[in-house]
């Protein structure tokens, strides 16, 4: 790390931010004698990170890419020894500390976009393929916090699996206040994390909650919808949103009211849930009309958050954007193919996965994310446009 540090010390600033990321790369220890190192960690992160930009994802496509582009890496580190082997690669992925990994490029996406973020979205993905039945191993599961209108993911977490995001998503809460990310902040989750615990942990952290009541609260879900089924109409703030793309029109009609006094009264009943610090209830009826049918869609949601419309509806249609990013991951980065098992590989490929989308979705240009990546694998200065660096 010192050879490349030196390397880009007299750098002009195009190198500046590339030399950011190597620095935040240097958290990473690096266990093997100095004598020895033939390929420095840091070189190593940077190829994999350009690399998966790049349209790459396997190893042995990291390789070939690194190979093809050795003049390139060489603005920004030595590389005295050139690129290595498919095999010394994976080995060197699978050794990697994965928590400590995502760290190095949370910091670098925080130092690129330093505000805080108005809405944040948390939700899970398993990525398929990395099970393993004969070793009993099961599916990475990882729980990554979104902020929906930058599309960047600002932390994740590695879970054993879909049921422990539960107790996982109160530590996600804790480093994101740890960071600085979360005051402030609208903060959704789907049903499953609509939990008294999990919307008390927000509030603490000086947030507000925006959680759906579906199956989890039944009863709670009953009384919110009978309550918007007689709501006086002047207790109510209304906004409809018109939306026409694949294939569909959706119209949503949002209904809220701050009229929250009722759920507080002094009743009792086993199961009953006791959130505290709501002050807003939120209705949304989804109308998609396609060309041969019409569905409808009710949603129930309550906030922590004080009555303002636009806020709340950015918020319930924003969530979307977490798994918009779940589903690029699958399209483009073919995540739920990966068959990533030994060591800490699955999880460090993860990292890089949702790093390399969230810039490839933050450049301006037009085109999809996929033609984004092929055309940062043939123009070497759109991958260095992507990597904020022109």
């Amino acid at each position: 790390m010192d050879d490349t540090t030196e390397f880009l010390a007299d750098g002009d600033f195009p190198r500046a931010r590339v030399a950011l990321l190597l620095k935040h790369f240097s958290r990473l220890a690096d266990g093997r004698e100095t004598w020895r190192i033939v390929y420095p960690l840091a070189e190593v992160l940077l190829l994999l990170t350009c690399a998966t930009i790049a349209s790459c994802d396997d190893f042995d496509d990291i390789v070939a890419w690194g190979e093809d582009h050795l003049d390139l890496l060489r603005r920004f580190a030595p590389f005295h020894n050139g690129i290595p082997c498919e095999r010394w690669l994976r080995t060197l992925v699978n050794r990697v500390d994965p928590l400590t990994f995502g760290i190095c490029f949370e910091g670098w996406i925080h130092a690129l976009w330093p505000g805080r973020h108005d809405l944040i979205a948390i939700d899970g993905k398993t990525s398929r393929r990395t099970h393993h039945k004969r070793k009993g191993l099961k599916a990475l599961h990882t729980l990554s916090a979104y902020a929906t209108n930058a599309r960047l993911t600002l932390a994740q977490l590695s879970v054993p699996e879909k049921a422990n995001e539960i107790t996982a998503i109160p530590d996600l809460l804790d480093h994101l206040a740890e960071v600085g990310q979360l005051e402030g902040a609208l903060v959704t989750i789907d049903a499953m994390g609509c939990q008294v615990a999990i919307a008390a942990k927000i509030i603490e952290h000086e947030a507000d909650f925006l959680l759906p009541l579906k199956g989890n609260q039944p009863t709670l879900e009953a009384e919110v919808e009978s309550y918007f089924e007689t709501a006086p109409a002047d207790e109510l703030v209304m906004k409809t949103t018109v939306e026409k793309g694949h294939g569909r029109i959706e119209t949503r009609v949002y209904a809220a009211s701050k009229n929250v006094e009722w759920m507080k009264g002094e009743r009792s009943y086993p199961g009953q849930p006791r959130f505290e610090g709501v002050k807003t209830i939120l209705h949304v009826l989804n109308r998609s009309e396609y060309a041969d049918r019409c569905t409808f869609d009710t949603r129930i949601y309550i906030s922590s958050a004080p009555l303002d419309i636009e806020r709340l509806a950015s918020g319930a249609r924003g969530h979307w954007g977490v798994e918009s990013m779940h589903w690029l991951l699958d399209v483009e980065f073919k995540d739920d193919l990966s068959r990533y098992r030994a060591g800490n590989g699955a999880k460090n490929m993860a990292v890089i996965r949702r790093f390399a989308l969230g810039l490839v979705r933050a450049n301006k240009n037009k085109g999809s994310v996929k033609t984004r990546r092929k055309s940062a694998s043939w123009n070497n200065d759109f991958l260095l446009e992507i990597l904020q660096v022109k």
